[in-house]
């Protein structure tokens, strides 16, 4: 997270005066410089991942419409937006919407960064289980106990791991990559080349006539509410845009072609899947495994299921660890400055972990963990538990774009490695996309049509509304001057 940047000294550390060495024999380290090259692929392994193919492949040859269109409307303007605020500011979110807006606003943001994490894991670790079921047992997938025991010990594993502040965690990250995403996406491709060009027909339609969803009224666009929280983290690599040589021009080259990649990767494995699996049988969890065990079986070497399914268990888990000590690190800072978080949860533990936070935190997880138990299906509370993930995340885009335009106004004189051409309308564009994605997640999809739509909207709504905005309201109404870390306190 790019909040866990925050310095106290907003020069480039280049010009920072030395206690050591009279100012004229100072020596000032050259700056080192990355390519626009180095920065896409930088993006691209910070945002692409095989997770979501199973819910675009529902849509067949429409899914590329559907990964399209958000990429124009919300990653692009997020990509670009935060780009300018970090080439302006250094600190993250808080420090965007904090200057932009108000400090309570900001701390709603990185509240809501942290928050959304809450819902995040139990959809994460629902893929892991659905996953995993395909080494052991298939049958396993579909079942709610099962992925509940899953994501319980697997959640708490992490947070032992990372509470021994284990620097293991950014290397399992860094291959995930490689190991989750890039190779078991381009076998996935070829094998769905492969499989047509031996003239299998396609489960899924690929006629002109089905590359537009069909429409059945809002409920039909719901699962392109999924796409946003795709594309997430976009702004995470906007603090490196002043370790481009030619900002202004390289920056804006970087975010297409990382968009162009992050769009191969996202599309190509969702159209193989719907090839090969038809879309009444599809698991939102478990569909990516779904595929390739009809690949596998079809070409006579099913046991090579068992090898992808722990790679991408691999490389999820490593995700996990990264993610899972980064958001609340960033959520502690600001709350020991600011005394926004009780002290209880301000502690670190002896490797200086935010053990506490993680704690509270896994409560949490875990009572949400036990719905898989309870809902009528693992793939309904997979897809519940992603748009709320989504729909608090949101908050923090919309917050940021706001910011964006208030800080042009604000302090346009202020220097920025980049800026961003007609402002106004790239965040406006950005802002009504994240607002009208937020309303549509509200609308039960199509493929839930069974179930009471009030049901959906309450769970969706209330959790939108107690992780998103009454618990940050609470610690807001309640902090206390004491709350602020003596190191911060004045006089």
């Amino acid at each position: 997270m790019t909040l866990t940047e925050q310095t106290g000294d907003e020069r480039p550390a280049a010009t920072r005066p030395s206690d050591a060495a009279p100012a004229a024999q100072q020596a000032v380290p050259q700056q080192q410089f990355i390519s626009w090259a180095t920065l896409a692929l930088m993006t691209t392994a910070s945002v692409a991942n095989l997770r979501p193919a199973p819910s675009m492949a529902l849509y067949g040859l429409a899914a590329v419409f559907l990964y399209l269109l958000p990429a124009v409307v919300f990653l692009l303007p997020t990509a670009l937006v935060s780009a300018e605020l970090a080439s302006g500011w250094t600190g993250g979110i808080y420090r965007w919407v904090s200057e932009g807006l108000s400090k309570p606003l900001g701390f709603l943001a990185v509240w809501c960064q942290f928050a959304m994490t809450i819902a995040y894991y139990p959809s994460l670790l629902a893929y892991v289980a659905s996953t995993f079921a395909y080494v052991i047992d298939p049958s396993l997938a579909n079942n709610g106990l099962y992925v509940a025991v899953v994501i319980v010990v697997v959640y708490w594993a992490g947070v032992l791991i990372s509470a021994r502040g284990t620097k293991a965690v950014a290397g399992l990250s860094s291959l995930g990559l490689v190991i989750g995403t890039l190779i078991p996406g381009v076998v996935l491709v070829v094998l769905g080349l492969v499989f047509l060009a031996q003239g299998n027909p396609s489960a899924a339609p690929m006629d002109s006539g089905h590359v537009l969803p069909p429409w059945t009224g809002p409920a039909s666009l719901v699962l392109i509410v999924g796409n946003f929280l795709s594309y997430a983290g976009m702004e995470m690599n906007g603090v490196h845009v002043s370790s481009l040589r030619e900002p202004g021009r390289q920056f804006p080259r970087s975010v297409f072609l990382a968009t162009g990649l992050v769009l191969l990767i996202f599309i190509l494995p969702a159209l193989a899947i719907s090839w090969v699996m038809p879309g009444e049988d599809l698991s939102l969890t478990a569909g990516v495994m779904q595929a390739f065990q009809g690949f596998f079986d079809h070409f006579h070497v099913g046991w090579l299921t068992k090898v992808v399914g722990i790679m991408l268990v691999t490389a999820a888990l490593g995700g996990m660890l990264a993610w899972l000590a980064g958001p609340s690190r960033g959520l502690l800072m600001v709350a020991r400055q600011e005394g926004y978080l009780p002290p209880v949860l301000q502690k670190l533990n002896k490797h200086g972990v935010q053990q506490n936070i993680m704690v509270a935190q896994g409560v949490l997880t875990t009572l949400i963990a036990l719905a898989y138990a309870f809902l009528p299906d693992v793939s309904s509370a997979y897809w519940i538990f992603s748009v709320i993930t989504t729909q608090v995340y949101l908050v923090v885009y919309l917050l940021m774009f706001a910011a964006a335009v208030r800080l042009r106004r604000l302090q346009p004189g202020r220097e920025r490695g980049f800026r961003v051409p007609a402002l106004y309308a790239v965040a406006g564009i950005g802002f009504v996309s994240s607002l009208a994605a937020m309303g549509i997640g509200f609308v039960p999809p199509e493929q839930f049509g069974g179930q009471s739509p009030w049901r959906y909207l309450m769970i969706v709504g209330g959790g939108l509304l107690t992780l998103g905005f009454l618990a940050p309201l609470a610690f807001l109404k309640f902090r206390k001057p004491h709350w602020v870390a003596p190191e911060h306190r004045s006089g």
